[in-house]
């Protein structure tokens, strides 16, 4: 069997003198060397997106993080300050992929902007400024300094018993806990439709959500596995159990394209 191919979502961002559609390189390596799959990354070109034609040729989707921010118009508040920066052509390009390979059952894994996108494609909304909001402290988000110093495991999380996410850390729970690296400036605050809560940190700040009753794999983290994808025991098993969903649902498409002939 040939490996599944991922549709992996963009920023686009200006870097003088072009405007480009780009991805950091961990997401493309966790994908590629951990769930063992073919990263496409996806043009954030919105309307003239055909959804349906992209996710006919793909096996899973992969929402990466993002120093940019949903804009909340699209959960109905006026942008502030806090809120930014924008990158409103990935929000008119994610936010309908989203919801469309949910419907469809193809597998999403969403990572930090990735499960506030999420949460708004669903019809939830987002806390801005949150540690300020909320009075708490341990999510900083430093745009400088070492990667490994920004990205080092910050936290515990409490992970629901029963949840999705449980039966895949099962063992990393077993063994010792879960610890994640936290770097968001928002978080999510009102759920969207069917959005469930799977994991908190210590001070209540929602980690994890899955959509109950979508027809296939559906989790979104705030923190970064892909980081720590190979090292990291929790952000290693977050990976591989994406990839083989993805590998699922790939033999699921060519069992029924073999039946159909």
């Amino acid at each position: 069997m040939t490996k599944p191919i991922i549709a992996v979502t963009a920023d686009r961002r200006e870097v003088a003198p072009y405007m480009w559609h780009m991805v950091p390189e961990p997401y493309v390596n966790a994908a590629t060397n951990v769930a063992d799959v073919i990263p496409i990354i996806v043009a954030n070109i919105g309307e003239k997106l055909e959804t349906d034609t992209l996710l006919d040729r793909v096996d899973g989707l992969l929402v990466t993080g993002s120093r940019s921010n949903v804009h909340p118009s699209h959960y109905g508040v006026e942008p502030t300050a806090d809120h930014e920066p924008f990158d409103p052509e990935r929000d008119a390009t994610t936010l309908p992929l989203i919801r469309r390979a949910i419907e469809r059952g193809i597998p999403v894994l969403a990572i930090c902007r990735g499960i506030q996108e999420l949460n708004v494609a669903m019809g939830g909304s987002i806390t801005a400024a949150f540690q300020e909001q909320r009075n708490i402290k341990g999510h900083d988000y430093p745009i400088d300094g070492a990667q490994d110093e920004r990205f080092a495991l910050a936290h515990g999380v409490k992970i629901e018993p029963g949840s999705c996410i449980s039966d895949i850390l099962q063992s990393d729970i077993l063994s010792g806990g879960v610890r994640v690296n936290s770097l968001h400036t928002q978080a999510l605050d009102r759920l969207g439709d069917r959005v469930e809560v799977e994991a908190l940190s210590e001070d209540g700040t929602i980690e994890a959500v899955t959509v109950k009753g979508a027809p296939g794999f559906v989790i979104g983290v705030q923190w970064h596995p892909e980081y720590w994808a190979e090292t990291d025991s929790p952000s290693n098993t977050i990976f591989k159990a994406f990839g083989d969903a993805c590998r699922d649902y790939a033999a699921g498409r060519a069992g029924l394209s073999e039946a159909a002939e």
